[in-house]
């Protein structure tokens, strides 16, 4: 879900890497040759030139240097150095290691490079409710909804994460590298009496993400009886945490919000409980690889400003009933008129791993899409992929994908491709 490819550069080692977004998803290398299965999942990250990088001017997570001593290898991420996976000397990590702990196990991200931002005052969630796309009237205080801002002709300026504290407050959560225009676009739009804070660098996100997060969490004694999307405040070494029922990866998880300065203890808290459940460091890598086999969408991929909710699936946050929110003739008219190009899966019949950019052919050979997002599945032992397709492209469809030289076979699924816990009590 992150920002419109901000042409990152980031560093591996000696590698330049280019990383798009800023929720945590990176780009699949594009003809890399790969030694073993899990570098060509690691190389959802790619490099696209080696060097060696003498100087970047990025942030860091007030976890960087635990993520050093775990050997965290590091790629830019809207801005942001964040880990990639644990790989790197001392680490005993790595991608597919890291996607099969949260698929069977518990695992721990630090996404503390997500933006956040709070609206408060008088009428501020209504006033969020006539800008952002989903409906908070559908909510209640102490939930959390998945919506999208959007600019007047229906592109995406970003997605992301509401949660209603009260009529009075909304704390936002979006993308690293488009916080500062949703905050800027919010801003120039709010009433008196509303103001619009850029919380940035003030607090920290560690998500618990897997089968056993229940167990993990609940052994912090933070409280895991909420329903999905909603949160609950709570203390934790004797700090002040939001925990959140949410999170990226299809499985039953936990997002934690704590003060920047409160991070280093709830990190080591949180390895402490878990260690008994086999907890594992997890690298935005993995976070990908994750995200892609639910079908999930990452702003730059499969939403930007070209690319809008519609034409992403993503009408089921958008509250069509609404009398306004940025975007809504234009995105009124895609859902009306059905012409434009629409989000689909793509399951590799053969060995093709497909990547971003990719051409995608009918039986013809007729163009009839682009790759958004690819990678090989951990899960399923074979290539995955988002496309954006025509209109006529039907769910069970064979397809093409160009991948180098050759046609790759490919089926037209409905995402996910593999089945959500997200909802398990």
């Amino acid at each position: 879900m992150p920002s419109t490819s901000t042409s990152a550069l980031a560093v591996s080692g000696l590698a330049v890497l280019r990383v798009t977004g800023g929720r945590g998803v990176v780009d699949p290398a594009r003809g890399a040759r790969c030694a073993d299965v899990d570098e060509a999942v690691g190389m959802s990250a790619t490099v696209v030139a080696a060097a060696r990088l003498t100087r970047m001017d990025l942030l860091h997570s007030p976890l960087h240097d635990r993520h050093v001593a775990l050997g965290a290898k590091f790629a830019e991420f809207g801005g942001w150095s964040m880990p990639l996976d644990y790989s790197g000397p001392g680490g005993d990590g790595g991608v597919l290691a890291e996607h099969a702990a949260v698929r069977g196990g518990v695992g721990l991200f630090d996404v503390s490079h997500l933006g956040k931002a709070v609206v408060r005052g008088t009428g501020a969630a209504d006033f969020v409710n006539e800008c952002l796309t989903n409906d908070l009237g559908r909510i209640g205080p102490g939930q959390a909804q998945y919506t999208l801002c959007c600019a007047d002709d229906g592109g995406t300026v970003d997605d992301l994460i509401a949660y209603l504290r009260s009529p009075f407050e909304v704390f936002l959560i979006p993308n690293a590298a488009n916080t500062a225009e949703v905050v800027a676009r919010l801003r120039a739009e709010a009433p008196e009496g509303v103001e619009v804070v850029d919380q940035h660098r003030d607090f920290a996100v560690l998500a618990v993400q897997g089968t056993l997060s229940d167990e993990v969490v609940s052994a912090l004694g933070l409280p895991t009886d909420h329903a999905y999307m909603s949160f609950a405040d709570a203390r934790i070494a004797g700090h002040d945490v939001t925990v959140c029922r949410t999170g990226y990866t299809g499985e039953r998880g936990y997002e934690l919000v704590v003060p920047t300065d409160a991070a280093v203890d709830v990190w080591d808290a949180v390895l402490a409980a878990g260690r008994p459940h086999g907890i594992r460091a997890c690298g935005l890598g993995a976070r990908d690889t994750l995200r892609t086999e639910m079908g999930y969408p990452l702003h730059g991929h499969e939403l930007s400003a070209e690319i809008s909710p519609v034409m992403a699936r993503a009408g089921w946050a958008v509250g069509w009933s609404k009398p306004r929110f940025w975007g809504r003739e234009a995105l009124q008219r895609q859902r009306e008129e059905k012409t434009v190009r629409t989000l689909r899966g793509l399951l590799a019949q053969g060995r093709g791993i497909p990547r971003p950019g990719m051409v995608v052919r009918n039986g013809d050979g007729a163009v009839v899409g682009e790759v958004t997002s690819g990678t090989f599945s951990p899960t399923l032992r074979q290539g995955v992929a988002l496309a954006l397709l025509e209109p006529g492209v039907e769910v069970g469809a064979s397809v093409g994908v160009e991948v180098r030289t050759r046609q790759e076979p490919f089926t037209v699924v409905a995402p996910p491709f593999v089945e959500s816990s997200t909802k398990e009590s």
